[in-house]
């Protein structure tokens, strides 16, 4: 956990700031990595549905691999429910980067660019009406060409590309990022109630959302694992909580999540 609150504040501003011009209350749960050099993050995650959430809401999970001197630069790749955005209450898959000035989503201006014969697209579904799914990202700066490369699939040893930011869409992170997360997030207009982050259930159960396979990534993409003292939790105890990291455990693994409830 926490215990160097500058540490915090800016752990929240990171994620916080990723926000796809959200004027609502953004609040996320996961971990976060301590500042130093990294080439890359990946995840296995749930996906779950919320057929009927309004608009003014949003939920999902992600991966954020970002620059902490500028805590908006960053590139992001996960899941959300985003009514606001894609005119339905259906689960899509997006990316998302910030140049330190502006970010965007998707497609909807040039940045990430997709690869031929990809096995998933920005903004497409992903199915939940059967019942959870599982997603895998792997995010990682590719030695060869420099550039932030994207990989997805249904199982970890099967990866395929979709696609990636250039390096000189994030100028700061020519080399390395200086900050890897992940977790989950739920949006709210001000003063509405804040909808359940993951499956809404508290991080105390076995059957609460969860993030497994949390590995670092080298520049080969050779996944690896994080130190324990590189780790720090972010959480919003009143309505969300993250879950204790269990090293070892579906290949480092914790649970997330709750019923939301927040208006502040």
């Amino acid at each position: 956990m926490l215990h160097d609150v500058r540490l915090l504040a800016l752990l929240i501003l990171f994620v916080a700031s990723s926000s796809q011009g959200v004027d609502g209350i953004m609040r996320c749960c996961g971990y976060g990595s301590s500042q130093l050099k990294y080439a890359g993050a990946m995840a296995t995650f749930d996906v779950y549905g919320l057929p009927n959430l309004e608009k003014g809401k949003a939920i999902g999970a992600n991966i954020w691999v970002g620059d902490y001197i500028n805590s908006r630069m960053k590139v992001q790749a996960g899941w959300e429910v985003y009514p606001d955005t894609y005119g339905d209450s259906k689960t899509h898959f997006y990316v998302y980067w910030n140049d330190g000035k502006d970010g965007c989503a998707n497609s909807k201006c040039d940045g990430f660019v997709p690869v031929n014969f990809a096995p998933i697209t920005p903004g497409d579904v992903l199915e939940t009406s059967n019942g959870p799914n599982n997603i895998t990202l792997k995010i990682y700066k590719n030695k060869e060409d420099g550039d932030w490369w994207l990989y997805f699939g249904h199982d970890i040893n099967k990866l395929s590309a979709v696609g990636y930011w250039p390096k000189s869409l994030v100028t700061n992170m020519q080399d390395r990022s200086s900050y890897v997360a992940w977790g989950g997030c739920a949006i709210s207009d001000n003063g509405a109630i804040s909808p359940p982050m993951g499956n809404g259930q508290w991080p105390r159960s076995d059957s609460a959302a969860s993030f497994r396979n949390v590995q670092l990534v080298d520049t080969s993409g050779g996944g690896y694992d994080p130190l324990g003292d590189n780790l720090h939790a972010f959480e919003r105890q009143t309505c969300y909580q993250t879950g204790v990291f269990r090293f070892g455990v579906q290949g480092n693994m914790f649970y997330y999540g709750g019923p939301g409830g927040c208006t502040s």
